[in-house]
């Protein structure tokens, strides 16, 4: 889902599972939109939110009545009686999910901060007793699946603690709220009409279907429409329950990262060196071979040779003054799960550490002061200013800013390494 920011190089989703982690949909957000706009639910909504009246059932009445639309929704898709009177017999509309919706923290974690909490000395140890009380399921979905059993444990490790923390909401009442109250309601009401196929076709109870408060489920974080494209039964007993079947969350995780593009026998990226005369304006969007990344000076950071790759960029997720890596295809499989580089290089760098492999071994800029989400867009309004485009001020950093930033580094003679920092802020409050 699911997807927080410094820039989209350096912030992920700062809570774990309870922050709504989760896999991208296997439609687009705005085809969900499109498609639940035209239903009846969608017409009782326009009409009926903001309604603060309450029907002494601890909810409001326009969401009961909501609730009634979409359950005329669901039944003219084909989901049965049986099926709505167990999933919405208790549902709940939740305040405080709207409160976690609607927040945008105005402070940030840099990446290293980040990555000390994903890439914890504990969470390391953990991942290895895991990947050890399951290593026969490990390594059978390996086989079966093509993807290395610590990348699994690893994914599992950040989603949710090994399961130890995969949410406490129940997902009907997480869906529905976002449905009916919510800043992207038809994307929402599209996933809880996948809850409901779920629960319809028997994989899960609608009581036992708890998780994130933005619908991510069970012990690796899929919503619902994900669930439903890429989930598996890895022990044969003809559900899919990532709750409380080990093998059936390993096969699940696996199978998802083999359809987003996973290339056996590769890893996912490697910690890299760059040259001197290393062009920074190269970083992070530009593609080359390894053969070709090597005669730019790019150089493994413990030695050796690099990866084999027929297609990697250089990723500098704190400038020139951090670590470099050089990413493969595995890892733009790993973006598809997370589509943020910390999450990323968590899921890669944790994999290494439980599988044996060394971290990280280049410094982190540590004294550097992220910016807040106010200085970001006072950033992009400066550089608009000075005729750097970086799109409309929003206060995230993506890839448009990215380039402005690059530009105006250029033009000033400064390393074109699109990573923002409070001087850089501050010389553009100087012109």
């Amino acid at each position: 889902m699911r997807k927080l920011l410094f820039t989209s190089l350096v912030f992920s989703m700062l809570a774990g599972c309870q922050s709504g982690a989760s896999l991208a949909p296997p439609a687009a957000a705005d085809d969900a939109e499109s498609q639940a706009s035209d239903t009846a639910a969608a017409s009782t909504v326009a009409a009926s939110s903001g309604a603060a009246d309450d029907n002494g059932a601890g909810r409001p009445a326009s969401f009961t009545a909501w609730v009634e639309a979409f359950q005329r929704h669901a039944r003219s898709e084909g989901i049965s009686q049986a099926t709505l009177d167990e999933s919405f017999a208790e549902v709940r509309y939740q305040p405080r999910i709207i409160e976690l919706d609607q927040s945008q923290p105005e402070f940030v974690r840099p990446i290293w901060e980040y990555l000390d909490t994903a890439v914890s000395s504990a969470r390391i140890n953990q991942g290895r007793d895991k990947l050890a009380e399951h290593r026969d399921t490990a390594r059978e979905m390996e086989q079966r699946y093509g993807v290395p059993a610590e990348i699994v444990v690893a994914i599992w490790g950040i989603e949710s603690n090994y399961g130890g923390n995969f949410g406490s909401f129940s997902t009907i009442d997480a869906l529905a709220t976002l449905g009916y109250d919510g800043r992207r309601q038809g994307f929402a009401r599209g996933e809880l009409m996948a809850a409901l196929r779920i629960i319809e076709q028997g994989d899960i109870a609608a009581e036992r279907m708890i998780g994130s408060w933005a619908g991510a489920m069970g012990h690796t974080q899929f919503i619902p429409s994900s669930f439903e494209a890429y989930a598996e039964d890895g022990d044969g007993d003809g559900r899919r329950d990532i709750w409380d079947s080990i093998p059936d969350v390993m096969a699940s995780t696996a199978n998802y990262l083999a359809r987003a593009g996973w290339q056996a026998g590769q890893p996912w990226g490697v910690e890299v060196e760059l040259g001197s005369d290393f062009d920074y304006s190269q970083a992070d969007d530009t593609r080359m071979s390894s053969r070709e990344w090597a005669e730019h000076g790019v150089r493994p950071v413990n030695g050796g040779s690099l990866p084999e790759f027929s297609e990697a960029a250089v990723v500098v997720p704190a400038g020139a003054n951090g670590p470099a890596f050089l990413a493969g295809p595995n890892y733009r499989a790993i973006l598809r799960y997370n589509n943020a580089t910390s999450y990323a290089l968590a899921v890669g760098t944790l994999g290494d550490q439980i599988a044996g492999r060394s971290g990280v071994v280049q410094g982190w800029p540590r004294s550097e002061q992220p910016l807040t989400r106010s200085q970001v867009r006072e950033l992009q309004q400066r550089l608009n200013a000075a005729g750097f485009d970086t799109g409309t001020p929003d206060g995230v950093f993506g890839p448009n800013t990215r380039s402005g930033l690059r530009s105006y580094q250029r033009a000033e003679g400064l390393v074109p390494d699109g990573f923002a920092t409070v001087s850089l802020l501050e010389r553009l409050q100087r012109r």
